[in-house]
C-alpha cells in the first residue's frame, strides 16, 4: 500500500494541519494520486458496488466531522466509486470541470451534444427530478461522459453539490438544469460554485 493511503498520511476532516483544503478537495487529491501512482488495486476496490472495501472506507475518512452524521460518508464513497468508474484503464487523472449539468452538456456526438442530444436530455431530466441522490443515473452520466471521451464534472464540486442535494436553499438539481440548458454563447460562462474559493 502506498504511503498516501496509510491512515497516518490521510488528512481527515477534523485535522488542524493548517491546510485550508476542504474534505472534498482532499478526497479528489487522494483519488487523483491513485491514478498517478497506478494504484490499480484500490481503484478496482472503489469500482465494487458493495462499498465495503478498504478503499471505500479510506474515501470516507475525508468527510469533515460536521458532515459525518448527515450522510457525508455515503456521498464521499459514492463519488470515489464514480471517479474509479471514469478512470478505469486511464493512465492520467482527470480532475474534471464544472457542475454535473455543465458536464452533461458534453454528452452526445459531434452531431449534437447536451440539449441537442435526446439521450443526454433524458438522462439529465432523470437526475434533476429525483428527490433522493440519483446514484444510478449519476453513474450512467459518468459512463456516458467516458464513452464520449469528454471531461467529467469537477469531482470536488460534485461532492460539494451532493452534500447539499437535500438543501432547499442550495437548489442543486435546479442549478444543474440551468447549467445544462445554458445558451451556447461564447461570452457566457456557466455557473461553477466554489470555483472562486
Amino acid at each position: 500500500m502506498s504511503s498516501a493511503t496509510e491512515p497516518g498520511a490521510v488528512a481527515t476532516g477534523n485535522d488542524q494541519t493548517g491546510d485550508d483544503q476542504t474534505g472534498s478537495a482532499r478526497l479528489a487529491a487522494w483519488l487523483t494520486s491513485l491514478v498517478r501512482n497506478r494504484d490499480y488495486g484500490q481503484l478496482a476496490q472503489l469500482r465494487r458496488t458493495g462499498g465495503q472495501t478498504n478503499a471505500h472506507i479510506i474515501a470516507g475518512w475525508y468527510v469533515p466531522e460536521s458532515a459525518r452524521e448527515t450522510g457525508g460518508r455515503e456521498v464521499y464513497e459514492q463519488v470515489a466509486f464514480l471517479f474509479a468508474v471514469y478512470h478505469r484503464g486511464v493512465s492520467r487523472p482527470v480532475s474534471g470541470h464544472g457542475s454535473l449539468g455543465t458536464a452533461a452538456r458534453r454528452i452526445g456526438s459531434p452531431m449534437g451534444r447536451g440539449p441537442q442530444d435526446p439521450g443526454a436530455s433524458r438522462l439529465l431530466d432523470r437526475v434533476v427530478t429525483s428527490r433522493r441522490v440519483p446514484w444510478r443515473h449519476l453513474q450512467h452520466a459518468i459512463t456516458r461522459l467516458r464513452a464520449c471521451e469528454q471531461v467529467p464534472p469537477s469531482w470536488t464540486q460534485l461532492v460539494d453539490d451532493l452534500m447539499l442535494w437535500h438543501d432547499r436553499k442550495a437548489r442543486i438539481a435546479y442549478q444543474w438544469a440551468v447549467d445544462f440548458h445554458a445558451p451556447y454563447d461564447t461570452g457566457r460562462k456557466t455557473t461553477q460554485k466554489g470555483s472562486s474559493s
